[in-house]
């Protein structure tokens, strides 16, 4: 089954025909079409024919990048600005108010033919200058100034078997934005989801204000923050959060996550394996490249010479060098490649880590996880940190019951796992703690942990101890 199209959050420019020496330039996916739509397009026009245009330009683009036009063919980047090959794009050009909001509307969306799954290579034209068989940019105009809509102005250019696909998941973002922008008033689980989120985000831009309590009420704490974020972050400052304030949380969120957690989060096997699988190298891609991806991070925080990895199940080149460096370092021929030999001693210096480590709760810091699987039964200190951390939680997601945290796993303990797993939607049998379970508790805890550490003047109006 061919892979299903996502949103990627950059896009590489080639500033210059394909062949021809030019510069290229990276900027994100949504700046890219808001460039390409006021390069292209006026902001006067009817908005059916703006729409229509910007949807066009959008999955002209995503063909492009899921295609792998030019990666194919060797080249180092997704398009070009040559409007002889792609479309229009000025390096550094103001952007229309208008049209920026109809792209932070509509980007996570695309063109394409009824039964198809890549986007649509959506051809257009001036209609004036130039003449082609895709769509008319200046016709556009005249059909919406007859009354058509953009779906049927499109139908008109491409054909009657064409469909939009909308809420196309977006590169690293795994939690759609709400069907109803979030606003003052607005309550529920997205609500908090935003509050904890920014919190988390406010350690690292501290001109972002925290919100207390994060209880799901979208109050004027929360619009504030919001206001704030847009600022910091170059979008219309609102107050409201829509796609492009709500994609721009997420992104920034892993972004500091990433910064400032250890890289175990990325895992998302049941538990972690301990078997050697078979001999993994560059380009290989599954749970077993996450697995050795998992020991690579957690190993480079205390092997300073191993660097660290993304744990995203794919063997590329960082994988590799970071192999290569354990090898070295660990006096294993260094050939990037994990056999049986360097899977054993990488699991062996894991686990000695992890033993040579004594488990102990402090407040506001993760544990890995340990290596077993926690249950009604089980007993000692990681079952003791695992409650520490359920009970902070409870404060704030009161739908998981607290927890005494004596070390005894109970029926107790396994009630408010399961209600854990329950409201952030885990796979994996009820109220048993895996490493999958363990990260999303240990995450969970760090966000509001972080998310409530203030700095001065965080909390308008509060006195900050």
């Amino acid at each position: 089954m061919p892979t299903l199209p996502t949103i990627p959050n950059n896009v590489t420019v080639h500033l210059g025909r394909p062949d021809e020496a030019a510069q290229n330039v990276t900027v994100s996916f949504l700046d890219y079409i808001k460039n390409v739509a006021s390069s292209e397009i006026y902001p006067t026009w009817p908005e059916a024919a703006i729409e229509a245009n910007i949807r066009a330009q959008i999955s002209f683009a995503l063909n492009r990048i899921y295609t792998q036009f030019y990666r194919n063919r060797g080249y180092d980047f997704d398009i070009t600005n040559s409007t002889a090959y792609d479309q229009s794009f000025v390096y550094g050009r103001d952007i229309f108010e208008n049209i920026s909001d109809k792209v932070n509307q509509i980007f996570n969306s695309y063109i394409r033919r009824e039964g198809a799954v890549e986007p649509l290579f959506t051809a257009y034209c001036d209609g004036v200058e130039v003449q082609c068989e895709g769509l008319s940019q200046w016709g556009t105009v005249t059909l919406a100034e007859q009354g058509l809509t953009p779906f049927q102005i499109l139908q008109n250019y491409y054909g009657n078997d064409i469909e939009i696909v909308s809420d196309v998941p977006i590169q690293d973002i795994n939690i759609p934005a709400p069907q109803i922008p979030l606003r003052l008033g607005s309550s529920g689980p997205f609500v908090q989801l935003l509050q904890v989120r920014l919190n988390r985000i406010s350690r690292n831009f501290s001109a972002i204000p925290k919100i207390y309590p994060t209880d799901g009420v979208f109050g004027t704490e929360t619009e504030n923050a919001v206001k704030e974020f847009q600022r910091v972050f170059n979008l219309t400052p609102d107050g409201i959060v829509g796609n492009a304030t709500w994609y721009e949380v997420q992104r920034v969120y892993n972004g500091v996550k990433q910064l400032n957690s250890l890289n175990s989060e990325g895992l998302t096997l049941e538990e972690i394996s301990t078997q050697y699988p078979r001999l993994l190298r560059k380009g290989d891609s599954g749970p077993e490249v996450s697995v050795i991806q998992y020991y690579l991070s957690y190993i480079s925080e205390f092997v300073p010479s191993v660097p660290s990895v993304n744990i995203d199940g794919s063997f590329g080149d960082d994988t590799e060098r970071a192999v290569i460096a354990f090898q070295e370092a660990f006096n294993l021929t260094p050939d990037g490649v994990v056999g049986e030999v360097t899977w054993d001693k990488m699991y062996n210096i894991y686990l000695g880590i992890i033993e040579a480590i004594t488990p102990e709760f402090s407040q506001g810091v993760t544990i890995p996880y340990q290596g077993r699987i926690l249950r009604v039964g089980s007993e000692g200190e990681d079952v003791r940190i695992l409650q520490e951390y359920l009970s902070y939680i409870s404060n704030t997601y009161t739908e998981i019951p607290k927890v005494t945290p004596d070390g005894i796993f109970g029926n107790a303990t396994a009630e408010a796992v399961s209600a854990f797993q329950n409201l952030f939607e885990l796979s994996g049998r009820r109220g048993t703690v895996n490493s999958n379970t363990w990260n999303a508790i240990t995450n969970v805890y760090d966000d509001l942990y972080v998310g409530n550490q203030a700095s001065e003047g965080q909390f308008p109006g509060y006195t900050v101890s």
